[in-house]
């Protein structure tokens, strides 16, 4: 018999098929396990799990789910769990036996004269033995912290008489109160805690219920991994965002009400009352510790957040810096806490803070009713913040400056509200963009400060420039008259034409109207924007004069730039050096750059130059150093709300290059659904390429080719002429000569190295060729591959690429085993993992690992080594047991190709049948 308790209803089949198989290893080897998590950490669903093995074992499965009020009735459980017991066990009971189970359950034939303890307790162990002696049994106890006290007890003694067929896994939800399971299952039960999911696998969840995949990592950090509340604040921000009749945006705040209110205070729950007033002061602290808490008026602090952590909602550092488990929980916390709460425990803080901006902020917070000295305080205070790059913080205060400003001061108001709307542009908060805007929209402002506040709300957007067409529209009619102001207008619609429309060409003649217009008006910042856009374009044009365009933009002035650094000549010289292989120059500006942007507060700006910085390492064979770059991309990301599109991405290529093919697909995946979701051409481009990549490296041509066909066409329809600033030609054509396809690859390839050729893109011209030695490979001239493929290894190194070059002896490698030669096999693999293994390439490092034909106690060399790839795996499917229809389905082949290809793997290896193919292949 196994005993399950749990508690929940969230879909955790996600991310739990390791915890499924740690429960079972639990019982098989000790017959008793504990199971435990939080509210919604979705125990019910692994319970439900175990439950259907067993059933599939034909175990007889008894389940007992007692709910909260059930734990105040005596008996209550263990009455539920006797009714479910079939009758034919009862009836073996002596009389005593029956009798106090009768009285138990109520029935209607019961004697009055009371109940017998211990022939109840024989009576339960009987049922179990006679049970256990049919079949192995298993008993399910779902939301064990409800069990009744009797019930408890009497279950405790029961299972300790139960034989080996009767096995125990108890599962309750952590809380503050005693644990049930351990008492129940006996001393020294292996505990098998539910974990939270990770944000792979919060966006897996959510892409499952049709939500969108660009908030995954906002919602992974406001719900800690609990799937029940990931779910549920992913619905609330749905709902929000369909009652604003528009998609919901990545740096929305995350509402934290109605369901997800419910699911956030059944967490709390697990706090008792004392500990959750302490809590609500750490949810109104921006940085709480231990000591501000004690300082704020909670002496006990200690040791009320020693319960809190105890029941999952915080985790309290050495340092005594108290972080809490989930963001809703704290935003929980100050909803359901009384105006006259939250007020006095600002109160405490203000005076218990050294920080004299968060001094403000708390005295802000701790009055409503307008004060002129109290205002122009908090207007110090962000002012404070935007020199300190505290771009978000300074638009929090900015409102808050303006809600405490008395109605007699409109124009100091107003100012407050414009320029709040202008930190939280910069910051990329599109909530507090929003809010300031509608308020400037509001009042009686002048065409200037609407415009200015428009660009906000553009700014914050991030990727997600597609949906605001009427924005754009609404700014521009305001501008008119202003050329300064119609320059900052022109400049978005440029990034918008290619971020969201994918039109370069559109894109630089906006640009150089924003020019013009930036001329006039005497704004030389926005004309080297406008200037440095036109460059940006023309290279992605092919456009010969894009970079004396860039020299003009960069001999202008060059001040503080109030529209980020990422779209600033400076930053877009690293993009060109990147792009020119020159990576020495681009990471020397890069790390110039770096700490620059961060003084800035734009976390925008940071997110460029960690992404460049993570393209340049890895590149130049600096797998770990990238991996860094890519995580902090990563990371910053969700914290500050941007578009993840782009981070997924970055993250995807590290990972490619230096981590986890598998992990590398599941990035590139969620980064294609994100800038699918926001319109976002330029990096939908993008992790569509790493995917194919990685199709392509684990073996999986066809999927390469649908794939990288797909980047070809939406680069076409981007107008993208230069081939070195998204590098899927090569990738492109290599997996058509994988997929059996040389002709077309030779097609590809020849037009696009002469471009590459003219505009001196050497890298590109080095990659295309490899894969023209590949495609020369597979047309019968090994000799002529074998001599490009070297030549080219050279050219990788004298252009320091070095994972490029590693790829370029792999191939190699592989020409030489179709030719049968095993030596020079052997050594150019030898040679691809001492360049994967310096480079810390580990994902590539093991492909170059693989066993040469030949290799071995004298194996010998077979015809099955002149296979193709595609053949190779074809053959590999066939001797599997797959039919032609199944095999063309899996590799996105039509039956005729594949019936064609099996006839030339017959004939190659000299097999008549598929059981002679199968020899042939073990023999290999």
């Amino acid at each position: 018999m196994c005993v399950v308790a749990a508690t929940g209803h969230a879909d955790t089949s996600v991310g739990h098929g390791e915890l499924i198989k740690a429960v079972d290893r639990a019982l098989t080897t000790h017959g008793r396990a504990l199971l435990t998590g939080p509210a919604g950490a979705g125990k019910t669903e692994v319970v439900r799990a175990v439950s259907a093995a067993a059933e599939a074992r034909r175990e007889i499965v008894l389940r007992l789910a007692p709910e909260a009020a059930d734990q105040w009735i005596p008996e209550a459980s263990a009455a539920a769990l006797l009714a479910s017991v079939p009758a034919a066990a009862l009836e073996e009971l002596s009389g005593p036996q029956r009798t106090a189970i009768a009285f138990l359950r109520r029935e209607a034939d019961a004697p009055r004269a009371g109940r017998d303890h211990v022939a109840l307790r024989l009576a339960v162990v009987e049922v179990l033995r006679t049970l256990a002696v049919r079949q192995p049994v298993l008993l399910v106890i779902d939301n064990a912290q409800w069990l009744d006290a009797e019930s408890t007890d009497l279950l405790r003694f029961a299972l300790r008489l139960t034989p080996t067929r009767v096995r125990v896994l108890a599962a309750e939800r952590v809380q503050g109160g005693a644990p049930v399971g351990e008492p129940l299952c006996g001393p020294g039960v292996p505990a098998v805690r539910v974990p939270p999911l990770g944000a792979d696998e919060v966006a897996e969840l959510l892409l499952r219920h049709g939500l969108p995949a660009r908030l995954a990592g906002r919602i992974h950090q406001a719900s800690g991994g609990n799937p029940r509340l990931a779910l549920a604040l992913g619905h609330s921000l749905a709902e929000a965002a369909e009652a604003r009749d528009c998609s919901a945006h990545h740096a929305d705040p995350l509402p934290v009400s109605g369901q997800a209110r419910e699911v956030a205070r059944r967490l709390l729950a697990g706090a008792p009352a004392q500990a959750r007033r302490t809590l609500l002061l750490a949810a109104l602290a921006s940085r709480p510790t231990i000591s501000l808490l004690r300082r704020a008026g909670r002496p006990d602090a200690e040791a009320e957040l020693a319960e809190a952590e105890r029941a999952a909602l915080v985790r309290v550092g050495e340092d005594g810096t108290v972080e809490f488990t989930a963001g809703a929980l704290p935003t929980a916390l100050a909803a359901d806490a009384g105006w006259p709460e939250r007020a006095a425990g600002h109160a405490a803080l203000a005076a218990a803070v050294d920080d004299p901006v968060q001094a403000v902020r708390h005295r802000a917070l701790a009055v409503d009713t307008p004060d002129q000295g109290l205002a122009a305080e908090i207007t110090e205070a962000a002012a404070v913040c935007r020199s300190r790059g505290q771009r978000a913080l300074a638009a929090e205060l900015g409102l808050l400056a303006a809600e405490r400003t008395p109605s007699r001061l409109a124009d100091d108001e107003l100012a407050r509200l414009v320029t709040a709307a202008e930190d939280a542009g910069w910051a990329g908060r599109a909530d507090l963009a929003r809010r300031a805007t509608r308020a400037v929209l509001a009042r009686d402002a002048s065409p200037a400060d609407r415009v200015r506040a428009r660009l906000a709300v553009i700014d914050a957007a991030g990727q997600a420039l597609g949906a605001l067409e009427e924005t754009f529209a609404y700014a521009m009619d305001e501008a008119a008259g202003d050329p300064a102001l119609q320059a900052a207008v022109q400049l978005r619609i440029a990034w918008k034409h290619n971020l969201s429309d994918g039109d370069p060409v559109r894109s630089r003649d906006a640009a150089a109207e924003a020019g013009a217009l930036a001329a006039q008006g005497g704004d030389q910042t926005a004309e080297a924007m406008a200037l440095t856009v036109r460059a940006r374009m023309g290279r992605i044009l092919g456009d010969a004069g894009a970079e004396e365009i860039l020299a003009e933009a960069l001999a202008l002035p060059a001040p503080e730039v109030p529209l980020g650094m990422r779209n600033a000549p400076q930053y877009l010289a690293v993009r060109h050096a990147l792009f020119d292989d020159r990576l020495a120059d681009a990471r020397r500006q890069l790390m110039v750059l770096l700490p620059a942007v961060r003084r800035t507060g734009s976390a925008e700006d940071v997110f460029e130059v960690l992404r460049s910085l993570t393209e340049v390492e890895l590149r130049s064979g600096r797998c770990e150093a990238a991996s860094v770059h890519a995580r902090r991309a990563l990371e910053l990301t969700i914290e500050a709300g941007l578009s993840p599109g782009p981070a997924w991405y970055v993250a995807a290529m590290a990972e490619t290059m230096g981590g986890s093919f598998a992990r590398a697909e599941s990035y590139a995946r969620r980064g294609i659904q994100a800038s699918q979701e926001e319109q976002d051409q330029v990096f939908l481009s993008r992790s569509l390429h790493a995917l194919g990549l990685i199709e392509l490296a684990t073996g999986e041509a066809a999927k390469a080719v649908a794939t990288l066909r797909r980047v070809a066409e939406l680069e076409a329809a981007q107008q993208v002429v230069d081939p070195s600033i998204l590098r899927w030609h090569g990738e492109l054509a290599e997996a058509l000569i994988a997929a059996d396809a040389p002709g077309e690859a030779a097609e590809l390839i020849d037009p696009v190295r002469a471009v590459a050729h003219g505009l001196g893109r050497t890298g590109v011209v080095a990659a295309l060729d490899r894969a023209r030695a590949l495609c020369l490979s597979a047309q019968g001239d090994a000799d002529a591959a074998v001599g490009l493929l070297e030549d080219t290894a050279q050219r990788f190194e004298s252009l320091r690429l070095p994972l490029e070059r590693g790829r370029t002896l792999l191939a190699l490698a592989r020409v030489e085993r179709r030719r049968r030669r095993r030596a020079p096999a052997r050594a150019a693999l030898r040679a691809a993992a001492e360049v994967f293994e310096r480079a810390g390439a580990a994902p590539w490092t093991e492909l170059a690992r693989e066993p040469v034909p030949g290799d071995g106690a004298g194996s010998p060399v077979t015809a099955a080594a002149a296979l193709t790839e595609a053949e190779t795996r074809l053959a590999l499917l066939v001797s599997q047991g797959a039919s032609n229809q199944e095999a063309a389905a899996k590799l996105f082949l039509s039956v005729k190709t594949v019936e064609a290809r099996l006839t030339r793997i017959y004939q190659k290896l000299d097999v008549r049948s598929r059981a002679q193919l199968a020899t042939a292949l073990r023999t290999r």
